[in-house]
């Protein structure tokens, strides 16, 4: 088999390309840093010209004419620090609105895929794509494209200029220039590589840093701190390792360029010498010169490390590139099929196989038939495993079933827009999601265009008045992340309020009042039961006692339903549920 061509610079670089549409939504501020570029550039190819005058024409004569030379050079010298100071905001504000673009639309992006994604995917890394490969994109376009082009400008100009002051010798300096490229160009693939693997070792380490600081009860309650700070250590050290190679690698191909390029200068200025000595050039030829070639000389130097800072930039781009092009699992289909208005809530589960993405092979749910008519309560109960939760994550369409068919009012979900199906559907989790803002804005989570009396209103029927009164700001005190300010029992209401909120025709609750005490566990159920009046709700238990009054209980087991029926009738027939019952209300009360 033969081998794959070797990349070419260009091809290195491709990545990049995916920055211009967010570049070129910005034309004004690009046009505008394009020119001050150009009178920078040429303020800087007309230093030069202005020193050969000086030293030509200012001190002849006795020096009548140094006043004027000196204006001239002055002149350049304020338009070449005009037009620097133009460019330098042009384009640093260029590279944050770019950056600000881009960070936008894979945050969006990251919101749209589907959960199998977010499964096999850590927050910390995302985030590390999110924030680090993202500032580095800063950079590139915000001064690096600014060094890179004005320095290709410089080089090209410096080059012209040398062959028009003396071109014997802007021949001998050009032999320097191949010389300083072949390094560039050799050390460039290798220049990426370590830098994709120096960026994926960061975002290892903030992965690990993000996932330990989440768990900090968890990390104390085991008094393992220091075997945390060990794991971040060597994840660290790897990042480090890898950042060393990245760094010495940069630091040999710059000094190759910086020895190749001056030391043809220094060649070209000894001949030069040699010329003035001999009367075949002026002393401020010569110095005009000597100018032009420190100014090309500087600009392929600046290249060289221009040339690393992209190919960081490259490998960067790449992950971003490599997260857009996932594509959600879960998508509106192109002609989406709406809801009946009003929804009535019928809920049907017809032959439905599933297995996580995960684990294709082993199904969470098979054969499985569920029919909740609307109004009805129901509760799925059955040993942990049995599948009751994965109910509820195909009903909202989280994930698409491998076999069968899930509709809501007869309608197919997943011939429904996933924004309208969820906006028919209230959840409250076992473990509630509770975002480190307001009370008020938790609660209005669940309906954005809530006023003040609808959210009080949801916050009383939920029985949380008399403790969000007693907070420090009441509706406005912050809770930390994750709701950490309050108790668990706390949280489960703030999240039953905005259930109450949503006031959806479908309500999922997934062990509601496990959190809650005995009393709180009272005043909510009766709560819950006010709120499930006329909805079709399903509830998933692993408490009996919290379903005895549903309209109908769902046994589980093995991802299939093994008994249905009302309690009463469930014990009458023995199996899996009089199990369960006997483990939960005669062990109990031993």
């Amino acid at each position: 088999m033969p081998d794959a061509p070797a990349a070419t610079p260009a091809s290195r670089l491709r990545p990049l390309r995916g920055l211009w549409p967010f570049v070129r939504r910005h034309r004004a501020l690009l046009v505008a840093w394009l020119v001050a570029l150009a009178g920078s550039s040429a303020a800087t190819l007309s230093l030069p010209v202005a020193i050969r005058q000086m030293i030509d024409h200012g001190f002849a004569g006795g020096g009548a004419g140094i006043d004027r030379v000196f204006v001239l050079l002055f002149g350049v010298a304020a338009a070449l620090a005009l037009a620097t100071a133009a460019r330098f905001f042009f384009v640093s504000l260029l590279g944050e609105r770019v950056v600000a673009d881009l960070r936008d639309r894979l945050y969006a992006h990251l919101l749209a895929l589907d959960a199998a994604f977010h499964d096999r995917t850590r927050s910390g890394e995302l985030v590390s794509r999110l924030t680090a490969d993202t500032e580095l994109l800063r950079s590139v376009v915000g001064s690096t494209l600014s060094v890179a082009l004005r320095s290709v400008v410089t080089f090209l100009g410096g080059v012209s200029m040398l062959f028009a002051t003396s071109p014997r010798l802007a021949s001998y300096a050009l032999v320097g220039i191949p010389l300083a490229v072949l390094p560039i160009v050799a050390a460039g693939r290798r220049l990426r590589g370590i830098a994709r693997v120096s960026q994926d070792a960061v975002a290892g380490a903030n992965a690990l840093a993000s996932e330990t600081l989440g768990a900090i009860p968890t990390v104390r309650a085991h008094a393992r701190e220091g075997y945390e700070r060990r794991r971040f250590g060597e994840a660290l050290g790897v990042a480090l390792r890898a950042a060393r190679r990245r760094i010495g690698a940069q630091a040999i191909v710059t000094a190759f360029v910086i020895l190749l390029v001056f030391g043809a200068i220094t060649l070209v200025l000894w001949l030069g010498a040699h010329d003035v000595v001999a009367g075949r050039m002026s002393a401020g030829t010569l110095g005009q010169f000597v100018l032009y070639a420190l100014i090309a000389g500087g600009s392929v130097g600046a290249l060289a490390e221009v040339w690393n800072e992209v190919q960081r930039a490259a490998g960067g781009m790449g992950r971003i590139a490599e997260l857009l092009d996932e594509t959600p699992a879960i998508a509106a289909p192109a002609q989406a099929r709406p809801l009946p208005a009003p929804v009535r809530g019928e809920v049907r589960f017809e032959g439905v196989r599933f297995a996580y993405p995960s684990e294709p092979s082993r199904p969470v749910l098979q054969d499985f038939d569920l029919h909740v008519r609307p109004g009805e309560t129901v509760a799925l109960v059955g040993p942990s495993g049995a599948g009751k939760s994965t109910v509820f994550s195909l009903l909202l369409r989280f994930h698409d079933v491998q076999a069968g068919r899930i509709s809501v009012d007869g309608v197919p979900v997943d011939a429904v827009d996933p924004d309208a199906l969820r906006g028919a559907i209230a959840l409250v989790a076992q473990h509630p999601t509770l975002f480190a803002t307001s009370v008020r804005e938790n609660v209005r989570y669940g309906r954005l265009d809530a006023t003040e009396d609808d959210i009080r209103r949801a916050i009383r029927a939920a029985h949380a008045q008399d403790f969000v009164d007693a907070l420090p700001q009441g509706l406005d005190t912050e809770l930390g992340e994750r709701g950490a300010r309050l108790s668990g029992g706390q949280q489960q209401r703030i999240a039953i309020a905005r259930a109450v909120l949503r006031d959806a025709p479908i309500l999922l609750l997934d062990e509601a009042t496990s959190a809650l005490d005995a009393q709180s566990e009272a005043a909510v159920q009766a709560a819950l039961e006010e709120l499930m009046e006329g909805r079709t709700t399903i509830v998933v238990a692993h408490r009996l006692a919290t379903v005895l009054k549903a309209d109908r209980i769902v046994v589980m087991d093995g991802g299939r339903v093994v008994a249905e029926g009302r309690h009463a009738e469930l014990l009458a027939q023995g199996g899996l549920y009089a199990e369960l019952a006997r483990l939960q209300f005669i062990d109990a009360t031993r």
